[in-house]
């Protein structure tokens, strides 16, 4: 009966507009009164709990890092190092445009971060002209940007390990080539769009011509100015593989090489620029904190209930294969991708199923990856994919065109995601 009232409260709570943190600790709120016999004061603790961490800490120093990469004129850089590679081939501001999300994804972690920096650098020039279509290229930035949180590090990856106990650095490696196959299936779908529409072109008498790169930057100039940025995902994912640093202690490292290269570098990050950085950093991280401390009660509430207990019994009722699990929960991951943030679904939905997951033979290493993958995607699925919203914004596009235009993107992101899913070796041959 209690359980009851927890679920039913939460669902009433969000479906009448209360901000999710809130949800959470008040329908957990509610049910451990129904309950009674436990001390109110075990609320501010339980939240306490939560964010006393030190792979907490991480997401705070990546979101700063990320940040001051696009301030400090490394995510430019990044840009024109992939188009001196690229820059040749029809399509290449689009495949560049996707290989730079993938590599600032490298960097910040964050998806939303990434749509806005690559997006913001990119948008104007791709649309300069009218080489490629203006819904079309806000779409390409909106996909672009969910390789923020595929590509390790990823917040998404901190926060799984936070709830399963996964190693976060085995998590990292793990899901580099999946990250690199969910790049690809972009690039494809990215590529259909402008063979079969033409962009990329330009009259010259009776004869289309591809269209050469404006301002093309010579490869010994970009690799120049670029190499700077380029060691930064090598000296912090290197710190973590190689186990010199943790996770948290490479996000430092991180943001101290962004402010040295940014500062004394590349001269373009200003003490106003750095003070923005870090008021937006701390906004971004308190609203991460305070959702994961509100989850966390609201699991430790469905612990005392035994809610977890009795879905993974009733999973294991019918779910007999490793096989039929992973497809349940993919169609759920997608579903949930929907209507909720990605970190919502890990802190809410993980902890029921990751117990599961075990006992049928799934490695956890391997079921962050497809976590992992699937929930980014979820971030461009109508209506509530979040860097649609922030591609919508940044471009000034209506949000409706962008739903239509997103959806080969997700058709060739499940495929990505079926390939993950059901062949282990992508995202574990790396750590065995």
């Amino acid at each position: 009966m209690i359980s009851t009232i927890l679920i039913v409260a939460l669902i009433i709570l969000m479906l009448i507009g209360i901000p999710v943190a809130f949800s959470l600790s008040w329908s957990g709120l509610f049910a451990l009164m129904s309950k009674g016999g436990i001390p109110l004061l075990v609320f501010p603790q339980r939240l306490w709990v939560a964010i006393d961490s030190m792979p907490m800490l991480a997401i705070v120093f990546f979101v700063i890092s990320g940040d001051l990469m696009l301030q400090g004129g490394i995510s430019k850089r990044l840009i024109n190092f992939v188009m001196a590679f690229l820059g040749k081939i029809r399509g290449a501001l689009a495949v560049v445009s996707l290989v730079a999300c993938a590599f600032f994804g490298a960097l910040s972690g964050s998806a939303l971060a990434t749509t806005a920096a690559i997006g913001g650098i990119m948008y104007p020039e791709m649309t300069k002209r009218d080489r490629y279509g203006r819904v079309f290229t806000a779409a390409l930035e909106a996909a672009g940007g969910t390789l923020g949180t595929m590509i390790p590090p990823s917040i998404t990856l901190i926060l799984y390990a936070n709830v399963t106990g996964a190693s976060i650095a085995s998590l990292f490696i793990a899901d580099i080539f999946p990250g690199i196959i969910m790049c690809a299936m972009y690039i494809i779908a990215a590529l259909i769009y402008v063979y079969r529409r033409g962009y990329d072109k330009r009259i010259k008498g009776d004869k289309k011509e591809i269209a050469e790169p404006e301002e093309a930057i010579p490869f010994w100039q970009a690799m120049k100015e670029g190499i700077w940025a380029i060691l930064m995902p090598v000296i912090v994912l290197g710190g973590i593989y190689s186990g010199i640093c943790t996770p948290t202690e490479s996000a430092i490292v991180a943001c101290i090489y962004a402010m040295i290269v940014g500062f004394f570098i590349y001269r373009e990050l200003t003490i106003k620029k750095f003070y923005k950085t870090i008021i937006k950093a701390a906004v971004t991280s308190a609203t991460i904190m305070l959702l994961c401390a509100t989850a966390n009660f609201f699991g430790w509430v469905m612990a005392i209930l035994n809610i977890p207990t009795m879905v993974m019994n009733f999973l294991q009722s019918f779910m007999t294969t490793k096989f039929m699990f992973l497809l349940l929960i993919n169609i759920v991951f997608l579903i949930c991708g929907m209507f909720m943030d990605t970190s919502v679904i890990i802190l809410l939905i993980i902890p029921l199923v990751y117990k599961t997951a075990q006992f049928l033979g799934v490695n956890l290493v391997h079921f962050g990856c497809i976590a992992c993958v699937n929930l980014s995607m979820g971030m461009i699925t109508p209506p509530f994919g979040t860097s649609l919203f922030v591609s919508a914004n940044m471009t000034g596009i209506k949000i409706e065109p962008l739903y239509k235009e997103i959806i080969p993107y997700c058709l060739w992101g499940i495929l990505g995601i079926l390939l993950v899913t059901y062949i282990e070796p992508i995202s574990m041959f790396l750590i065995k």
